[in-house]
């Protein structure tokens, strides 16, 4: 499904008077994991709500393949079958009153035949491995299985980009561990997924580009390159991840280093070396014996 590519250029928005995107480029690499990072306040809401619709920019443009967004009601009913939001509170979303009746919702309004619509809702529903919650009201549900609901709605749509808004805050380790497998599972299905969060850690373990907000505009790369820069990462007030601090203390290269496993092969490597330099310096000292 992530045969689309999503771009940002030059996005201008303001909100209520303060300019919260000045002039942002960013590119969504298609098929990959992309995390958009800041402060709250940041505008990351801001961004995911203008890269999928919801939000008219005052100044620049939203892409799909190079031809930007039409605001109409045909042209924003288009872009929302290629790129869909999920909010960070699922309860802004879910309001049937079962979970198949919610996820059906939106295949339904695209006028499709109804074994369509349900071939769909169960594969969403399959893909986020809650199919045994079908049937389940939405009142009785935990505040993790509803985030989960709401990202099968959306995903009922088949979009090519998924965004979504704070997926793992609010949930218990067990918690966060299935909504990274439900990432997962997305991206196995050729969506491009795009998270927003001020998780540092998590998104240098997860992501395979992040982009960093600050001053209304976006820094983006390779999570080890950007997260290495402390002046950017303190001027956007956030803090480098751990292993990142740790791995610089210890005088190590944090090329690759995503991780606690990541930065153990790289001390592994760093003292290994140290530790064989003067060995090889000795044999290479030593007296050869004469030929012969």
């Amino acid at each position: 499904m992530s045969h689309r590519h999503l771009a940002a250029r030059g996005l201008g928005v303001s909100f209520e008077g303060r300019a919260v995107l000045q002039g942002l480029d960013l590119d969504v690499p298609s098929g990959r994991r992309l995390a958009l990072l800041g402060a709250n306040g940041s505008g990351k809401t801001t961004l995911l709500r203008t890269l999928s619709g919801a939000q008219r920019p005052a100044a620049g443009a939203v892409l799909v393949d190079d031809v930007p967004t039409d605001y109409g009601r045909r042209g924003l009913r288009e872009h929302r079958q290629v790129v869909q939001l999920v909010a960070q509170n699922p309860d802004d979303q879910l309001f049937a009153a079962d979970v198949f009746r919610d996820v059906s919702f939106g295949p339904l309004n695209l006028g499709l035949p109804e074994e369509q619509v349900r071939a769909r809702v169960e594969d969403a529903l399959a893909v986020l491995s809650i199919e045994d919650l079908a049937d389940r009201p939405i009142h009785e549900l935990s505040f993790g299985q509803r985030k989960r609901v709401a990202i099968a709605g959306a995903l009922a749509m088949r979009p090519c980009v998924m965004l979504l808004d704070e997926p793992t805050a609010g949930l218990d380790p067990q918690g966060v561990d299935e909504m990274v497998g439900a990432l997962e599972a997305m991206l196995a299905a050729r969506t491009t997924v795009v998270i927003a969060t001020h998780d540092v850690d998590f998104a240098l373990a997860w992501a395979d580009a992040v982009a960093v907000l600050r001053r209304g505009a976006a820094v983006s790369g390779p999570p080890g390159d950007v997260l290495s820069d402390a002046a950017l990462v303190g001027e956007a007030r956030l803090r480098q991840p751990l292993v990142l601090q740790t791995a610089s203390r210890l005088g190590v290269d944090a090329r690759g280093v995503r991780d606690v496993d990541s930065l153990a092969a790289a001390v592994r490597r760093r003292f290994d070396g140290a530790l064989s330099a003067p060995a090889r310096d000795e044999a290479s000292a030593r007296p050869r014996p004469p030929e012969g």
